[in-house]
């Protein structure tokens, strides 16, 4: 029998995305029994992290500041804004891509079972940055599915009324891919998305 202090530990750990009982508890005994002083730094980290990250007031990405270090740039190219779900899809195109632009982040897509709708997805700052006149371009970069998909028409609604041109990410076949071992439905997609040569 575990002690309750252990009990509660190892459902804490539960919390991280991709950790069951076995790797919690995993997690647990290794803390416990091979690293005590990692897990007092660990503890000490996630609770000045919770405490002093919140979300810049420009593009809701997470900060320790009232603007983010991309915000913040004197080097980024004002003139497009990349409209993303989520901050790990910015740090995906930060370190995949030469994109030098401002980011929005959304912290979701809209989902009327969820509850999520253009408040909670702060649309409201979007349009008030949209208003300053600097943007040109907003790029859409709203994962394809259902709820991306509604996500990313709603926005080029808004880049309509503010004068500005939308694009959205190409989706389909990955580079390297093989047709044959495409899924049904990103293969429909590329297919109905094709452009001419």
């Amino acid at each position: 029998m575990k002690s309750p202090l252990l009990e509660r530990l190892i459902d804490d750990l539960r919390v991280l995305p991709g950790v069951g009982p076995k790797s919690a508890q995993r997690m647990a005994f290794q803390l416990l029994e091979r690293n005590r002083d990692g897990g007092l730094r660990l503890a000490e980290t996630l609770a000045e992290a919770m405490a002093g990250i919140g979300h810049c007031r420009r593009c809701r990405n997470y900060s320790e500041h009232e603007r983010c270090a991309v915000c913040s740039s004197s080097g980024r190219d004002r003139q497009q804004l990349c409209v993303v779900e989520s901050p790990i899809d910015l740090s995906a195109i930060e370190q995949a891509t030469g994109y030098r632009g401002d980011y929005f982040v959304l912290h979701g897509r809209l989902s009327a079972i969820d509850g999520r709708g253009p408040r909670e997805l702060g649309m409201e700052l979007l349009e008030a940055n949209l208003d300053g006149g600097q943007v040109r371009e907003m790029i859409i970069a709203t994962n394809a599915t259902v709820e991306g998909e509604a996500t990313a028409h709603y926005l080029a609604g808004i880049a309509r009324r503010h004068g500005i041109n939308a694009s959205r990410l190409a989706h389909g076949v990955p580079l390297g891919g093989e047709l044959e071992f495409v899924d049904r439905g990103t293969l429909a997609l590329a297919f109905g998305s094709r452009q001419s040569l």
